[in-house]
């Protein structure tokens, strides 16, 4: 068994061979791996895939449900920083498997300007790694885990926040967004 004994991060030998969903099912994605492409509706009916973002630095953040306490502050905290992000070149994603009408009944509710895609089907938070067990009062279920990933403009992830804390969360990704 090999160690990291430096203060380096280790390297990474999980790079995908391509950007479909289907190469990194039930696999963690790091730093340096290419970022699975996808397609998914908006709240709109429009589509977006990782080409939508080309050229851009994108923030793809997973989050469990509309409308609940934590992912209300997640949403609010990333729009209320949507030009921001904008000046440091980067796009806003939010990505939930509730159905586009529910993310249309949030942004209104909330006043949201950010996109919000539906992943029904579950195929992208497997991809990304955001589906995954849980475990509450001893009963297991799958569930979403609060995941952020910085893609950069090359569509390689830079930087990955797994079990994110909402508080001050869109603050770090933002100032990552802009040292990148």
């Amino acid at each position: 068994m090999t160690k990291n004994l430096s203060n380096e991060p280790p390297k990474n030998s999980n790079k995908n061979s391509d950007s479909s969903l289907g190469g990194n099912l039930g696999k963690k994605l790091a730093p340096g791996d290419k970022a699975p492409d996808f397609d998914l509706p908006d709240d709109a009916g429009a589509r977006f895939s990782l080409a939508s973002f080309a050229g851009r630095k994108l923030v793809l953040y997973f989050y469990p449900k509309d409308d609940t306490s934590g992912c209300t502050k997640e949403a609010i905290d990333f729009n209320g920083l949507r030009g921001e992000f904008k000046k440091a070149g980067a796009a806003i994603l939010g990505v939930s498997p509730d159905p586009s009408a529910s993310h249309a009944r949030f942004k209104a509710k909330h006043k949201l300007e950010l996109a919000l895609a539906s992943d029904e089907s579950k195929v992208m938070l497997e991809a990304y790694g955001a589906w995954t067990e849980k475990s509450m009062y001893g009963r297991k279920y799958m569930g979403v885990e609060r995941t952020t990933f910085l893609i950069g403009k090359d569509g390689e992830i830079a930087a990955v926040w797994n079990n994110v804390k909402v508080p001050d969360h869109a603050e770090a990704v933002l100032a990552a967004a802009k040292a990148l």
